[in-house]
């Protein structure tokens, strides 16, 4: 695992690269990434150019130089400002952020994603999510939701935050390493509450729902910020869809029909990315299967279409969420409409290492200085599946580091952290 370092003199700290064998990026390109290829090419029917190509981008992003996109490739123009220094130059060389997101563009290009044909616009990663969506114990699965009548509505509130972050666990993308470097264990992070529902009682750095610790706990912090005042529009930036998306969406009914929002928007891919990452389709697909079930999470789905329909459920979406940007570098536009929410709730371990920096941060870093650059009040909610991490106390980082090495990258580990504006 990559050194975790002192900021420099001018305040940063490296960010994490791909070269080094023992860190996790290099993990990323030379075990998960092959992994992917070998799932698409069993889930589509690829001819052989496109299979070749996929052949061609594993080589050339763990032993060549970065080429760069076709010029018809849709969705190639910004990348020529994305740090452009790094086409010619030995992947090896790049920061993972970059690496690993513009890996995703080169691999929609191989697939026909945007040429003109049969496969342009097809989400490559579709079998894989419907599968998750097609599985027959999913509406069980979010039967503790049926328990929450007449509980205590800081207790709701906990259970459908808990949710929404536990949901994480169920990444594809995670889940393709997971049985790459440990097959006995594959479904072992399939868990979260879609599968038994989240427990009461989460102590910061105590076990969690799922057994997973909760090593930075704000649910409380943000249960008063959230309930002291008025009601006003929340902004969601989704991560994962199927199991995950499912949680967000109890969570974002439940503050609409307690008056804990007046209106939510759901930011969502313009297109594919990375394995599991939602989009429009990925939301109406799970509203659609949610609205099967006979039980309070199919009611759910009824009053979310409701809510649609009357403009106080929206969808959004913006090329940056595409880019290997930090969100304190987000354009005006984004900026403007995230500053406008009363709460901004940053989901998945992509969107914290955009959020705070993919870089060998001190973990013990205070959250809200990490988070300075991105305006309003926000929480991040992550299971942890980077190397990355901040606002977390020096004792408990010493502990990990001894008794579990690997706790930042193998989804061990979870948090729920705040910066909340007065």
């Amino acid at each position: 695992m990559t050194a975790m370092t002192a900021p420099n003199a001018n305040g940063t700290a490296p960010v994490h690269g791909i070269a080094d064998p023992g860190a996790y990026g290099w993990g990323v390109f030379h075990e998960r990434h092959p992994a992917l290829v070998r799932r698409l090419c069993e889930g589509n029917p690829y001819g052989p150019e496109q299979r070749a190509r996929l052949d061609a981008l594993l080589d050339e992003s763990r032993t060549g130089r970065v080429r760069p996109p076709a010029p018809e490739t849709a969705a190639a123009a910004p990348w020529a400002t994305r740090d452009r220094r790094h086409y010619g130059r030995p992947w090896s060389e790049a920061p993972f952020l970059w690496a690993e997101s513009y890996f995703y563009l080169r691999l929609l290009e191989c697939v026909d994603h945007f040429s003109p044909g049969p496969w342009q616009g097809v989400d490559p990663f579709g079998p894989m999510k419907s599968a998750e969506l097609a599985d027959p114990g999913l509406e069980s699965d979010t039967a503790w939701l049926d328990g929450l009548a007449g509980a205590p509505p800081d207790e709701a509130f906990r259970a459908l935050v808990l949710a929404s972050l536990y949901g994480n666990r169920a990444d594809l993308g995670f889940r393709l390493v997971q049985a790459v470097t440990d097959p006995a264990n594959s479904d072992s992070t399939d868990g979260g509450p879609t599968s038994g529902g989240p427990a009461n009682g989460h102590p910061a750095d105590g076990p969690g729902a799922s057994g997973v610790p909760l090593l930075a706990d704000d649910v409380e912090t943000l249960w008063k910020h959230i309930s002291r005042r008025p009601p006003g529009g929340v902004h969601v930036i989704l991560d994962n869809a199927g199991r995950e998306l499912l949680a967000d969406l109890l969570l974002v009914d439940h503050l609409l029909t307690t008056g804990r929002a007046t209106s939510v928007v759901l930011h969502v891919k313009p297109r594919p990315y990375y394995v599991s990452d939602a989009t429009a389709s990925d939301v109406r697909d799970c509203l659609v299967r949610m609205a099967a079930f006979g039980n309070e999470a199919g009611r759910a789905a009824r009053r979310l279409r409701e809510a649609a329909a009357t403009g106080r459920l929206r969808q959004a979406t913006h090329e940056f969420f595409c880019s290997p940007l930090e969100f304190a570098d987000m354009p005006a536009d984004l900026r403007a409409g995230l500053a406008s929410a009363g709460l901004c709730v940053f989901k998945g371990d992509l969107n914290y290492r955009r959020l705070v920096g993919d870089r060998a941060w001190p973990a013990d870093r205070p959250f809200a200085d990490a988070v300075s650059g991105v305006p309003g009040s926000l929480v991040a909610l992550r299971t942890l599946k980077s190397e990355v991490a901040v606002g977390l106390p020096k004792e408990t980082v010493d502990r990990l580091d001894a008794s579990r090495p690997d706790w930042r990258t193998d989804g061990s580990q979870a948090l729920v952290q705040t910066r909340l504006r007065p």
